[in-house]
């Protein structure tokens, strides 16, 4: 399945946002789109309030799924990873190191300074570690499909 996990990486690397999936205590799901910058195939950078739905979620709910995929491709041409991750904040020691990871997607002027970062600044960093990649499988595809469009779950490494 070499070719599927080229697919998965591809998608990584082409896009900027993802479909973050989490979900509160009582297990009511919450969908939020957030830029992303990946660390290799198995870390993911965000940056968001520690007051918005998904954040105040990862808080108590840690468990999260994502999915990225480009919303410009045609009717039945989409290719899509998803991924099962645990998420988290950032602690502050690891901030400032991170940060730059982080923006280095970013252009200068849309770059977040550290200081944003930490209380009392209004945003957080957080931080995905992958524990499974699947990918879209259309039921047509002549050496995976079955029919109908499904995931396969693909080993694609942890690094670029």
């Amino acid at each position: 399945m070499p070719e599927l996990a080229e697919i998965a990486r591809d998608v990584i690397d082409a896009n900027n946002y993802l479909a973050l999936g989490t979900a509160d205590p009582a297990g009511t799901p919450w969908v939020s789109p957030v830029f992303y910058t990946p660390d290799g195939y198995t870390d993911f950078y965000w940056v968001s309030s520690p007051d918005t739905q998904h954040s105040r979620n990862i808080a108590v709910r840690p468990e999260i799924s994502i999915a990225i995929y480009d919303t410009h491709s045609p009717i039945g041409g989409a290719e899509a990873v998803y991924l099962r991750a645990s998420a988290t904040e950032v602690p502050d020691e690891d901030v400032d190191r991170l940060a730059v990871l982080f923006n280095s997607r970013l252009p200068e002027p849309k770059r977040i300074g550290v200081d944003e970062l930490r209380a009392p600044g209004q945003f957080r960093l957080y931080h995905a570690t992958v524990t499974e990649h699947s990918v879209l499988v259309r039921g047509s595809d002549p050496r995976y499909g079955r029919g109908a469009d499904s995931r396969m779950t693909v080993n694609i490494g942890d690094r670029r």
